[in-house]
């Protein structure tokens, strides 16, 4: 039976997290290299964050692996990269489609690196041993601070600089992370001077944050720039002259241990094949069309000579 989109991303981080700890971390009894050279063995644990884009990645990992008789267990619509990544880093996830320059970001929150060979330069130094970054995709999907084009054209808003004059007036609305980040509300004070009116606790670039930002509840919000609520809505991304959002190529994250080359080679060859425009109508088909993103990874990863 195919999956409720609609139920696959109600699931609450509480309940996900009591089945990761049930299927228990991937350093129990596995060795310096748990699969075999068929990719048989122990299971790849394919995890993600709650929200659709990153769900629909770590259905296009696990079943490119599993073209590769990869044994997988998937752990999709966890939480925030502040829960998910504890869990890779420990080996109860395999693997996690990260995004470079947020995951830089997050370890590192004084970072200055922007293009993306100067993220994974940086982000190579940061990462702990057991935790490794793969080849980064093409495929770039970035935070933004959008807001409707009848508030850009109001106070002529073209970037996030145009802000700092009447963000006093405005309520900025986002996951509740975002309050706390360096590519958040944190960058965008230190970095813009940005003083917003409040910040409204949103999901993580979801239906309720488009509501919200359609029906005047929040002034601004933030958006990933491959969301097609953007081009449908005809919100406006402000550009981000001073890089603070940065490079956000798609990047599988592993744990070491619990990948062979086999598994590396399968996750490699998605990396080689997916770039922008194609996450951003892969994304469109699961927020807009409501389609699976099991049958959209299948019918991605058929197409791409990658099943």
């Amino acid at each position: 039976m195919r999956r409720n989109v609609r139920m696959l991303f109600a699931v609450g981080s509480a309940a996900a997290l009591l089945a990761l700890t049930a299927c228990g971390g991937g350093d129990s009894d596995s060795g310096d290299d748990p699969l075999s050279s068929s990719g048989g063995g122990s299971e790849v644990v394919v995890g993600s964050a709650n929200f659709p884009e990153n769900v629909l990645l770590g259905e296009i990992y696990a079943q490119a692996l599993e073209a590769k008789d990869v044994k997988v267990k998937r752990q999709l619509n966890i939480g925030a990269r502040e829960v998910i990544y504890a869990q890779l880093e420990k080996g109860a996830l395999t693997v996690l489609p990260e995004y470079n320059g947020a995951l830089l970001s997050y370890l590192d929150k004084n970072a200055t690196a922007t293009t993306s060979d100067e993220v994974d330069a940086a982000l190579k130094t940061k990462l702990p041993a057991g935790v490794e970054l793969l080849n980064p995709a093409a495929a770039e999907d970035k935070d933004s601070v959008t807001v409707t084009k009848a508030t850009a054209d109001k106070y002529k808003l073209k970037t996030l600089a145009d802000l700092a004059p009447v963000a006093k007036n405005l309520v900025i609305g986002g996951p509740p992370e975002f309050k706390t980040r360096t590519q958040g509300i944190v960058g965008l004070k230190s970095q813009y001077g940005l003083d917003f009116k409040s910040f409204k606790s949103l999901d993580v670039a979801g239906p309720i944050t488009v509501s919200a930002l359609k029906k005047g509840d929040v002034q601004a919000a933030n958006l990933f720039t491959t969301d097609p609520a953007i081009v449908a809505n005809d919100f406006v991304p402000l550009e981000d002259p001073k890089g603070l959002f940065g490079a956000q190529n798609v990047t599988p994250l592993v744990y070491k241990k619990g990948v062979n080359q086999t598994a590396t080679d399968a996750l490699n060859g998605v990396s080689a094949k997916l770039d922008t425009a194609t996450l951003a109508d892969l994304v469109k088909q699961v927020v807009s069309d409501k389609k699976d993103p099991d049958v959209v990874a299948k019918a991605w990863l058929s197409e791409a000579g990658l099943s």
